[in-house]
């Protein structure tokens, strides 16, 4: 089902039973896999603290892959060379970077902001107000938080995702808890809680996490380029 209003460029190539809404932009060299749905509209509730603006169209950039039963929202905009895998879901308002792979069942929440050359992993989870920047890893099932109260707050309670700086590595089944910053090439380990911000640089591991050594030189993110 394609829109009549939607933008569709060169060589755009589509499966079967995808949904392309009203206002969807798509670039040339796209692949769009099968049951996928493009600029979704976001049914928010009462209490939501999601702003309620006016959605701009999904824009989906050059050469952007959406896997089969992907769901990406209006307002998203989705960088040049990107993949989204298998059933992942990208909400309103929210940038994935060029070059970035989306894992399967990855969810990715509204008013994030995704950097260049990214891997989430599978079923791995970022919270609205989360930013990801460039080259960093996020293993499967990781999961970023932004609600220290878990709901009972004031109408207008800001939440904080949290602030994965460059080329920095969450391992898999991670926590990290409202508004911590995981510092620029840091390293955390698998199925740790960070319950505070970590050093650029510093390896930590635990429950909550503390940290053991500092990343070594062989590990920085120039000597894998």
């Amino acid at each position: 089902m394609l829109s009549p209003s939607a933008e569709v460029g060169d060589d755009v190539t589509f499966g079967a039973n995808v949904v392309v809404h009203p206002g969807v932009r798509i670039g040339a060299g796209c692949v769009i896999g099968d049951g996928a749905v493009l600029g979704k509209v976001p049914a928010l509730a009462r209490r939501s603290s999601a702003p309620r603006t006016e959605l701009e169209a999904l824009v989906l950039e050059e050469g952007v892959t959406v896997s089969t039963q992907a769901i990406v929202f209006a307002g998203a905009r989705i960088r040049q060379g990107a993949i989204l895998g298998d059933q992942c879901y990208v909400r309103e308002r929210t940038q994935i970077g060029a070059e970035t792979v989306v894992g399967r069942g990855v969810a990715v929440d509204n008013d994030v902001w995704v950097g260049a050359r990214v891997r989430l992993q599978t079923s791995a989870y970022l919270t609205a107000n989360s930013v990801v920047e460039d080259d960093v890893f996020v293993g499967p099932c990781a999961m970023t938080t932004n609600d220290n109260t878990m709901a009972r707050h004031p109408p207008g309670f800001e939440l904080h995702g949290a602030r994965l700086r460059r080329a920095c590595r969450v391992g898999g089944g991670a926590v990290l808890l409202p508004g911590v910053e995981v510092g620029e090439e840091a390293f955390v380990g698998a199925g740790a809680v960070v319950t505070a911000d970590v050093p650029p640089r510093r390896l930590v591991v635990g429950v909550p996490a503390r940290p053991i050594r500092d990343v070594e030189e062989q590990e920085l993110l120039e000597r894998w380029a």
